[in-house]
């Protein structure tokens, strides 16, 4: 009888149905502020990202502080956020977009494949599109992998998908 191998995914995604809760609360939260009402003040959810528009700069950053804040309470950390340059719209406004990382960038997943290889247990790693997974026959190995990427300081944050 063949040794049982086991393995996981680590993978870098925001829950987009958090993402929308998160809307939700910044709207609600947007319609109660006295100092933005009457104002340019909008928030509109894309696809995977947030749409701010505001009549300047600070409303604009209060707004984004409205943003960021109820995604960091609905779980999807600052590391998770792509704050994309602030642009004029029309109108006298100004609009910034709020996007998502969403899947592991090559070289960045090569990086950790080759960072796991070095943590001297007895796994594999291999990149696999987006994610890297990881195999090993000791489930204690794979739970150390797991301790130590956590702890690591990357520009992203990991999360463990698919264990076998």
């Amino acid at each position: 009888m063949a040794a049982q191998e086991f393995s996981f995914d680590i993978v870098s995604k925001v829950d987009l149905a958090e993402v929308k809760n998160a809307f939700n609360q910044a709207e609600k939260d947007l319609q109660n502020r006295y100092d933005l009402k009457g104002t340019a003040a909008e928030i509109e959810l894309g696809e995977a990202e947030f749409r701010l528009t505001a009549g300047d700069d600070f409303q604009l950053s209060q707004l984004r502080d409205i943003a960021i804040s109820k995604l960091q309470k609905r779980g999807i950390g600052y590391k998770m956020i792509v704050q994309e340059k602030i642009e004029p719209a029309g109108g006298m406004t100004v609009k910034q977009r709020l996007t998502f990382k969403q899947g592991l960038e090559q070289e960045e997943a090569k990086k950790l494949a080759k960072e796991i290889k070095g943590m001297g247990l007895k796994v594999n790693s291999q990149v696999q599109g987006d994610a890297v997974r990881v195999s090993g026959k000791a489930k204690d190995d794979l739970q150390k992998v797991m301790a130590n990427v956590k702890a690591m300081d990357l520009p992203y944050e990991p999360s463990f998908d698919n264990m076998r």
